[in-house]
């Protein structure tokens, strides 16, 4: 490794998957850490009704900051091609027309998030108990875009090129940041929940900084300043591959969005408990992200190289490691759930004595079902992850198709069966569908690069 970039295009391929997705698995625990911190400092200083404020801007925070951080990820499959081919010249273009732009999507997403922010809780049902807390929570996430934004990308560059260390130290000073603040904002200072907000900005200014002296530090990722010039084909070459993990991440956050409003329409005790739940949920599916993370990479540098072989042996390997993991993890948070769902929940002094009873109750029901479903999960993570570092963009943008069809077709329809069963098998549901189309996409990717291998320029 020099400047703590690593060539995948050699060397066992299992074993440099796994080193790679370490740091990712490390860096991904730590991000929910200090989520769960968040949630559980809000728990337990503000009480239910302020935790389910926060819980409940899940899907629509997910919807609007995935959009930066699909385009960044298009814009690193394309940097790990080149860095794979030992297109230098290339690679700095890249990094410079991203660059412009991130700037005019950022812009124009804030402006929109912030306008549409109050129509949308209103349009969603959001609970008149905590509409206004959700709502402020977000407008101080959402003023963060920037950052996100510029840390999804420079995060992106460095795995890019094999760097997965530095991301990892960027959030582990973050999220000491964000602990820290959280105690103080919350705690002393009495800002409610806006303080967990500015909190997780804040952290991620400090993730930012990291990132960014490690990118100056690289020098094949700093662009020239012709590389900084409008270049329309190398633009269109970008939002080729970035536009549909956006889009990608758009349907799939629509999905999430309908599945929120048909949660909200439930017993307000249902939807504390679905959504101290949902705040597990990244908890259990970091492993299979981070795997996903590694394959990537891993299949983007060989593609580059041409060694499509390789591709095939780091898929088959992945998928093996994938679905006993999953099955692992599933098995470990039905086990654990309810004492984890307890360290969450918390009553107010409102509350009737038996509504935190019936929260544990739903909350554990969701962890249950969703358990069962993460073998499946984690290998859609992998074939997924391997088609876009192939570069094709376009399959995994429909399984997110598939996926709000099959989310949104079991949160309508399995509740008229099974009550609010019928919910907590919408997200398992959306999984096996996507999960057997991104299979199919990938074979036929694989087979047709097979025959025409060439690197597009």
């Amino acid at each position: 490794m020099k400047n703590g970039t690593r060539d995948m295009t050699v060397g066992n391929p299992t074993g440099l998957i796994l080193r790679f997705s370490l740091p990712i698995l490390a860096g991904n625990a730590l991000q929910q850490l200090y989520s769960l911190v968040d949630s559980l400092i809000v728990g337990r200083m503000l009480g239910v009704t302020a935790l389910t404020a926060v819980s409940a801007s899940g899907w629509l925070d997910w919807t609007v900051l995935s959009l930066a951080m699909g385009l960044a990820q298009g814009f690193s499959i394309r940097a790990a091609q080149e860095y794979g081919a030992k297109d230098y010249a290339g690679l700095r273009r890249t990094v410079g027309q991203s660059a412009l732009i991130a700037v005019i999507v950022t812009v124009l997403l804030g402006l929109v998030s912030q306008l549409l922010l109050r129509p949308t809780l209103l349009l969603m049902r959001t609970k008149t108990e905590i509409i206004d807390l959700t709502e402020g929570y977000l407008r101080i996430i959402f003023a963060g875009l920037p950052l996100t934004m510029a840390l999804n990308v420079l995060a992106g560059f460095l795995r890019a090129l094999g760097n997965s260390r530095t991301p990892l130290v960027a959030m582990v000073c973050s999220t000491t940041v964000n602990i820290l603040l959280d105690v103080l904002f919350i705690g002393p200072l009495q800002m409610h929940v806006n303080g967990g907000a500015l909190a997780t900005v804040s952290a991620q200014a400090v993730s930012v900084l990291i990132c960014a002296v490690a990118f100056r530090q690289t020098q094949a990722l700093r662009p020239w300043k012709e590389d900084l010039r409008p270049d329309r084909p190398k633009c269109r070459q970008l939002l080729r591959l970035g536009s549909p993990v956006a889009f990608q991440n758009l349907v799939i956050s629509i999905g999430g969005l309908i599945l929120q409003t048909v949660v909200n329409g439930f017993s307000y005790a249902f939807v504390a408990g679905y959504n101290a739940a949902s705040r597990l949920q990244g908890l259990v599916e970091i492993a299979g992200a981070s795997l996903g993370g590694g394959v990537s990479t891993f299949a983007g540098q060989n593609r580059g190289a041409g060694r499509l072989d390789r591709v095939r042996q780091g898929l088959r390997k992945s998928a093996f490691i994938g679905f006993f993991m999953g099955a692992a993890v599933g098995t470990a948070v039905a086990l654990a759930g309810r004492p984890l769902l307890s360290l969450f929940i918390t009553a107010d002094e409102s509350a009737p004595p038996d509504f935190i009873p019936q929260v544990m109750t739903f909350g554990y029901r969701f962890l249950c079902v969703m358990s069962g479903g993460l073998p499946m999960l984690y290998l859609l993570f992998v074939y997924r992850s391997t088609l876009q570092g192939l570069g094709n963009t376009v399959v995994p943008m429909i399984s997110g198709f598939v996926e709000l069809a099959m989310r949104v077709g079991a949160a309508l329809l399995l509740p008229l069966l099974m009550a609010e069963w019928g919910v907590c098998f919408a997200e398992i549901l959306a999984w096996i569908g996507a999960a057997i189309l991104l299979m199919v996409g990938y074979y036929r990717e694989i087979g047709k690069l097979e025959q025409t291998p060439a690197l597009e320029s």
